[in-house]
């Protein structure tokens, strides 16, 4: 039988994991024995929160980033829930404000100093809603102060936080269209639509606003536990069991939840498994809870869909991972993705980066496109009345700020400025005539140059990106994208002018002393 190996060309095939040194994890860190299914870390760019051991009521702890090595056994907690908490998220748009859910059926809204010096025992806000305890938490992805909900009593309560009131007891919208206790929820992009996995093992796809269900799944050979929106792909990545009770994931188109477009077998474990995507890179991290392995895959809109790339190997098993956002990544080491994992046996947690090898210590356009800020797009009564907006971008170069509309990236001054295109013609066959300047005195006229430099000469991007062939941009934020592509390749293009010039005077210089040795003689 024969068969052949199809090579796939990709940037991210050698991403390789790299554990932190002992002095900069996190040590000596009591955290929960708890066996309830959830993550119990969530990381910003200031604070890492771990969900630890408390008697007498529920606490977790928040250590500054840069605050690695042994911890105090007497450091400050975040203490004032009556029951273990279950689960715990910083809100995406301020760095100083993390909520947190608990067995006592509560929500609570925590303000974090930036020095934590005692105990933090008073919340924020107070919500006061589901009649059970409450598993599961998630901010809104675009709108300010708009927290969801899930509890064992079935129900996704939605949580408008832009109120004076510090305690809460009337969500603006209760979603009673499970039946069975919640285990995931994931949004799209815009955060429009709300994606759900449930005890039922269905996966649900639910209008939040409308309250109604768009699509369910009713196939049975995959029970799935975890959910994930794949960005703007229109896709869905889920995690759980096949019948056989092998570990599985599954791909499923968002408008036709009846059967999954793929699924893959992993392994006969047990523990649950989490996934992460990264939608800047479109790469997916699955993480198994109870063993110390990390698999990552690249996914395409095309066949066959989730490409395999390589697998981060560990002999300690996490209970539990946090991820740091985009905005918290170290681009100079080539960074594209950040783990905290949680090591119990040993109190310990251990940084993990993700990096993609490269010689050049200079700022890698390609891999590190515009990324979600951390700025809300709208309010929560926008959100509430309907209205939808793609989340804020900013690049992660160095001095960058934020990019809120493609106006505002149009009217600023360009990345690069124009050089001196020169030109150089020999006389008598030996001399070199004067440069003759022609300079391109507008940004906008430097595309349409440049796009013409590609279709003669049949030039491609450096990422493999053709921009003649490219299908025209759908959205704002994959116009920016565009716009991106094309200054960075108008810059190597610029970079390989000015190495020609370089050249040309190297040679005008020889040539001039040729001459004049030739005239000594």
């Amino acid at each position: 039988m024969s068969w052949h190996l199809q090579y796939r060309s990709s940037k991210f095939r050698h991403v390789y994991g790299k554990a932190a040194t002992k002095e900069k994890c996190y040590d000596c860190v009591p955290i929960t024995h708890s066996v309830h299914d959830n993550q119990f870390c969530a990381v910003n760019p200031h604070f890492i929160a771990v969900v630890t051991e408390c008697a007498g009521g529920g606490a977790f702890l928040v250590i500054p980033i840069r605050q690695t090595g042994k911890l105090d056994p007497h450091y400050p907690r975040v203490c004032g829930h009556k029951g273990n908490v279950l689960d715990i998220k910083w809100n995406p748009f301020n760095d100083f404000v993390i909520a947190s859910c608990s067995e006592d059926a509560t929500i609570k809204i925590w303000d974090i100093p930036k020095q934590i010096t005692e105990n933090i025992t008073t919340p924020k806000k107070e919500l006061l809603g589901h009649a059970r305890r409450v598993g599961l938490i998630e901010w809104h992805p675009t709108a300010n102060n708009i927290l969801f909900s899930s509890s064992h009593d079935y129900k996704i309560m939605i949580w408008n936080l832009d109120t004076v009131e510090d305690v809460l007891s009337n969500p603006v919208k209760i979603l009673d269209v499970h039946k069975d206790v919640v285990l995931s929820m994931s949004f799209n992009t815009d955060g429009s639509l709300l994606a759900t996995a449930s005890r039922d093992r269905k996966i649900r796809l639910i209008d939040p606003r409308a309250r109604t269900v768009l699509q369910e799944s009713s196939y049975k050979p995959h029970r799935a536990n975890k959910v994930l929106f794949l960005g703007n792909m229109k896709k869905l990545l889920s995690t759980g069991t096949s019948r056989w009770n092998n570990r599985q994931i599954a791909l499923w188109d968002q408008n036709d939840l009846s059967e999954p477009l793929l699924e893959e077998d992993l392994d006969g474990s047990s523990g649950l498994l989490f996934p992460f995507y990264d939608s800047d890179t479109n790469m997916v991290y699955i993480v198994g809870k109870g063993d110390g392995n990390i698999r990552y895959y690249e996914i395409s809109p095309e066949k066959p869909y989730l490409n395999y790339l390589t697998e981060y190997r560990s002999h300690l098993p996490q209970k539990g991972i946090g991820t740091m956002p985009k905005r918290g990544l170290e681009v100079s080491a080539c960074e594209i993705f950040r783990f905290y994992k949680l090591i119990p046996t040993k109190n310990l947690i251990e940084p993990i980066s993700m990096i993609v090898p490269r010689r050049s210590e200079s700022y890698q356009e390609d891999i590190y496109p515009l990324t979600v800020a951390g700025q809300p797009a709208m309010t929560a009564q926008e959100w509430l009345h309907g209205l939808n907006k793609e989340p804020l971008l900013i690049s992660l170069r160095p001095g960058s700020g934020p990019v809120n509309s493609l106006s505002q990236l149009l009217n600023s001054e360009p990345l690069v400025k124009s050089p001196d295109v020169t030109q150089y013609k020999c006389q008598e066959g030996r001399m070199l005539q004067e440069m003759e300047n022609s300079e391109i005195k507008d940004s906008r006229n430097n595309l349409t140059v440049e796009k013409r430099l590609l279709k003669n000469e049949h030039m491609h991007l450096s990422n493999g990106f053709d921009i003649l062939e490219c299908p025209l941009p759908k959205t704002e934020n994959e116009l920016l994208h565009m716009f991106y592509q094309q200054q960075e390749e108008i810059r190597r293009l610029r970079e390989l002018v000015n190495q020609r010039d370089i050249r040309i005077k190297q040679l005008e210089l020889e040539l001039r002393n040729l001459f004049m040795n030739t005239d000594g003689y």
